[in-house]
């Protein structure tokens, strides 16, 4: 659901999808091929929120920030299932990752990878290409070229994901048993450690 707030009505690119399940509210400019999952709350009441180019901010995700701040989620920016994201800048080609918290005026650089679960107290600024995890949140080491290669071949598949939805995303009633013909799922992305592998 999209939502006007005191004058604010959010833009969203026509080539970006937005679920019906997701809020988008007040001053909130969405570019193009981002993908906003349901449940995701992306809150412009309080301040400007501004997804670049290719940005997805998955299931159950928050956007927000304090009365007078605006926010940028850089190009390729991946936000995965159920963060936060509470009045901090993301740089570009970034991976937030499941259920991470990051606070105010945190500044995520350019290829960072957050790991799941962490949480990056409000200020921190953490240098490009750091791999950060933990609570509270800590480089560990440099992100290699390798994972940034897995980080963005993943961020292609949600970049294409708003196109598939316009196309053939439909509300349906269920089926009651399994047809015979049932089409498969193609086994198109591996997990870090299957792409290491390879």
């Amino acid at each position: 659901m999209i939502y006007s707030f005191k004058g604010h009505i959010p833009v969203v690119h026509e080539t970006s999808f937005v679920h019906p399940f997701a809020a988008v509210t007040g001053n909130v400019i969405i570019g193009k091929n981002c993908y906003i999952g349901p449940g995701a709350a992306i809150r412009g009441d309080w301040g400007e929120i501004i997804l670049q180019d290719g940005v997805n901010v998955q299931e159950n995700c928050t956007v927000h920030m304090f009365p007078g701040k605006s926010i940028v989620l850089k190009k390729g920016a991946h936000v995965g299932h159920g963060a936060i994201i509470h009045g901090a800048n993301l740089g570009e080609n970034c991976l937030i990752g499941m259920n991470s918290v990051i606070m105010d005026d945190a500044e995520i650089g350019d290829e960072c990878i957050v790991g799941a679960m962490a949480f990056v107290r409000a200020e921190t600024k953490i240098e490009r290409r750091s791999l950060v995890v933990g609570n509270p949140a800590k480089v560990i080491k440099q992100v290699s070229d390798e994972m940034i290669a897995w980080k963005t071949a993943g961020t292609k598949l949600y970049q294409r994901l708003p196109k598939d939805c316009h196309e053939s995303l439909q509300e349906v009633e269920p089926l009651r048993e399994i047809p015979k013909n049932r089409p498969t799922q193609e086994d198109f992305y591996k997990t870090l450690r299957e792409f290491q592998k390879e």
